[in-house]
């Protein structure tokens, strides 16, 4: 052996890590949306979350992915640490797929063509060629996404190929002889080894790929491998645990420390096993023959999915283990913790995930900005002290929600890389500010009302009938906002503009009326300086309503999201039909209204 060789183990093995954490990342990122969903919704029973931790695990390829997910859904309160024990079993045993699928080196193509296209020599060129095709070829919805799911494919066999390259100088000398002869004098020393590599490689299906590019050696044997597989699980948990625990709930945490007291109890529960069978004299005939890529394979297969069944039914005494070791918190005080503590690290590995905790706050946010608004108008009317404190307690929780989930926005930023994904921060920075300042115009009408209460003054009854229609204006407006941004309802969007319109035209209306009866002293001064303030304050709530509503347009059809501008102008030059015909009936309905 020379540093070239070691070089080209070196080489493959970097090349078999990135391409499994591509092929991983762009299966996370294509279905996390699915498997939130699967996990909410398929956890009613222990049978059906091991199904789910299973298929989920066998998709997006990593055992710590579902895991840390599952942490992140019970840290937000979406699934409880009950549901969590069938996941997480049905995670260990959905894991084994990627040994099962770089067992492809064993095929023997020599007898037919269809097995040499099945052959990692095949199949890593002819799985790069086509990755590539999709991300530059003729784009469609998904191509880039599934370009890099293949091409990470390619790359993670070609690593393959280049490790058992290298492995075969190796065998050469009888370095691996020796090295493996030793673990099966010594199990120990295999089993601390498997923990080890899994720990650093952070990934058991990876570790596992490694062994299965040694076996093309020839000189792995069953009484060799057994010890260091079941150390790997041991090393993957771990890493899953401290992943668990940043910055979680206790029940979070819990679901790092079943992980480790199931994969301790299967290592037991392994060892012992094979310890008794192999002095029982029943593998005799396997303990010292040559295992393959394959073997290994269905070994790892069966010792992850013999445990899930032996140890199933000690789920309860896991749970009741976990909450021992991890004491619960002192209870929150705030309102909103739980909404807030969903907004955890652990979602960043699937952003959808952390999308979807965005936008739980940003409608929590909105709800309030809108109901602060209807306060604010009643109390243009009938001042309360007890509502007013309302509306400043929630404006603070507004303002503080606007911070966290910006800061959280901030973060998910370096773990994109999807045009979608991109679009979706986009959006929410947007609803963001606009909520926002909806919250901040709520405050100032208040002030306003506040500022008339005290100086015991009170508009005009003319004025007070015109603010009634304005508000029913704006109040259809607001639930057109709600439905925009809640379903991404491109017709709600979309009627929110004419309505702005005639805000624009009723206020400037409303401004010239109130001048007038300043003049005729019909309202006193002040009253005429806070009606005009009142005026600007519910213009602005409408521009934040449309702000909206054309940032929702932008998302459903990103062709216009360079041309936003351009297409606001478009509508307010009269160049479209439906908004035209809209403006006019709403025009028409609310001035009519007014006269009345």
């Amino acid at each position: 052996m020379n540093i070239f060789n070691l070089i080209s183990i070196l080489g493959g093995l970097s090349m078999f890590l990135f391409g499994m954490r591509m092929m991983g990342d762009g299966l996370k990122e294509s279905s996390s949306g699915t498997l939130k969903k699967a996990m909410e919704k398929l956890t009613s029973t222990p049978a059906k979350a091991f199904l789910t931790g299973l298929v989920m695990t066998a998709v997006i390829q990593s055992s710590t992915a579902t895991i840390v997910i599952t942490s992140g859904l019970v840290g937000a309160g979406i699934i409880s640490i009950s549901q969590s024990l069938g996941i997480i079993i049905g995670a260990n045993v959905g894991t084994t797929v990627t040994g099962q699928i770089i067992r492809l080196l064993d095929l023997d193509s020599s007898g037919t063509s269809f097995l040499q296209f099945l052959k990692p020599s095949t199949l890593a060129p002819l799985a790069m060629i086509i990755g590539i095709v999709l991300i530059m070829g003729k784009k469609f919805r998904g191509s880039e996404k599934a370009g890099r799911i293949i091409i990470g494919f390619g790359i993670l066999f070609s690593g393959l190929l280049n490790m058992t390259d290298g492995v075969s100088s190796l065998t050469e000398n009888g370095i691996i002889e020796q090295l493996f002869s030793r673990l099966g004098e010594n199990p120990l020393i295999g089993y601390l080894i498997g923990a080890g590599v899994a720990f650093v490689l952070q990934s058991s299906s990876a570790t596992i790929g490694i062994l299965q590019a040694f076996s093309t050696s020839g000189q792995l044997t069953f009484a060799s491998i057994y010890a260091v597989l079941v150390g790997i699980y041991l090393g993957d948990c771990v890493t899953t645990a401290i992943v668990c625990n940043i910055g979680a709930k206790p029940d979070a945490k819990r679901v790092g420390v079943v992980n480790i007291l199931f994969n301790l109890s299967k290592s037991a529960v392994v060892l012992a096993a094979v310890t008794i069978i192999h002095r029982m004299g029943l593998l005799d005939g396997m303990w010292n023959s040559t295992i393959h890529s394959g073997g290994i394979a269905n070994t790892n297969t069966i010792f992850n999915l013999l445990c899930a069944i032996l140890l199933f039914p000690a789920l309860k005494l896991y749970e009741r283990l976990s909450l021992r070791i991890v004491k619960d918190e002192p209870a929150a005080a705030g309102r909103y913790d739980e909404l807030l503590d969903a907004l955890n690290p652990v979602f960043f590995s699937t952003p959808a995930l952390a999308f979807a905790r965005c936008y739980d706050v940003l409608m929590v946010m909105y709800g309030m900005a809108r109901t602060n608004i209807d306060r604010a108008f009643k109390m243009l009317v009938k001042y309360d002290e007890h509502t007013a404190a309302e509306i400043s307690e929630d404006e603070n929780y507004i303002d503080m929600m606007a911070d966290r989930v910006s800061n959280y926005l901030t973060q998910i930023s370096a773990h994109i890389t999807s045009r979608e994904h991109v679009e979706i921060m986009n959006h929410y920075y947007s609803a963001i500010t606009e909520f926002e300042r909806l919250g901040d115009h709520a405050m100032n009408i208040k002030e306003i009302a506040q500022s008339l209460n005290e100086n015991h003054i009170a508009f005009s009854a003319t004025a007070q009938s015109e603010l009634k229609v304005l508000h029913e204006l704006i109040d259809t407006i607001l639930d057109y906002t709600h439905d925009a941004f809640e379903k991404r309802d491109l017709p709600a969007a979309r009627h929110i503009e004419p309505l702005e319109e005639v805000v624009d035209d009723m206020v400037d209306v409303l401004n010239n009326n109130h001048l007038e009866r300043l003049r005729e002293g019909v309202c006193g001064v002040y009253a005429g300086t806070e009606f005009l303030n009142l005026l600007s304050e519910i213009e602005r709530i409408s521009d934040s309503c449309s702000n909206v509503g054309v940032a929702t347009v932008a998302r459903v059809q990103p062709e216009l999201r360079h041309q936003v501008h351009e297409y606001v102008s478009m509508l307010h030059s009269g160049h479209d039909e439906a908004f035209n015909r809209e403006y006019q009936e709403a025009h028409d309905k609310y001035f009519g209204l007014l006269r009345e």
